[in-house]
């Protein structure tokens, strides 16, 4: 057979260098920072891990991962462009892994502080398939919080 009829053997992936191990942290842009450090802190219970304010950066611990509030108007906040807003966010959503997930309990704490709670659902995340819902913080940005895989959600 010609050496140009011969089947080449198709290129070998490389093998990747690292392996992702999880989240690590997300990054918010906010007008607030005091009022979203309350919100994330007083109401979700984070706790603050450090801050920059040079750089217009508060570092808030989310058990093993860490959330990050960058300031609009500071060095880092001003390279992203608008603030965000209702005609654009500059994420769609991320999810807090939480424990002791109880929907009545939660829903009347949520609702205590005033934050509007989205739909209950059975949704699949980086455990399985859990029961979670939505929320928002005080500017928009929507959060979802999951309890632990298998757990049926009331009324599902």
């Amino acid at each position: 057979m010609p050496a140009s009829l011969r089947q080449s053997k198709p290129p070998q992936p490389l093998k990747s260098p690292f392996a992702v191990l999880g989240l690590d942290h997300v990054v918010l842009r906010v007008s607030n920072t005091a009022g979203m450090t309350a919100f994330y802190c007083e109401i979700l219970g984070c706790t603050l891990e450090r801050t920059n304010e040079k750089m217009g950066l508060i570092q808030l611990r989310a058990g093993s991962c860490l959330i990050d509030l960058v300031d609009i108007k500071g060095k880092i906040g001003r390279g992203g462009g608008a603030a965000p807003g209702k005609e654009g966010r500059n994420m769609d959503h991320f999810c807090l892994r939480i424990d002791g997930f109880d929907e009545a309990a939660l829903r009347a704490y949520l609702t205590g502080h005033n934050v509007q709670i989205g739909e209950m659902g059975n949704r699949y995340g980086a455990e399985g398939t859990g029961p979670s819902l939505y929320i928002n913080d005080p500017e928009g940005n929507l959060l979802e919080l999951k309890g632990p895989p298998g757990m049926i959600p009331e009324g599902a």
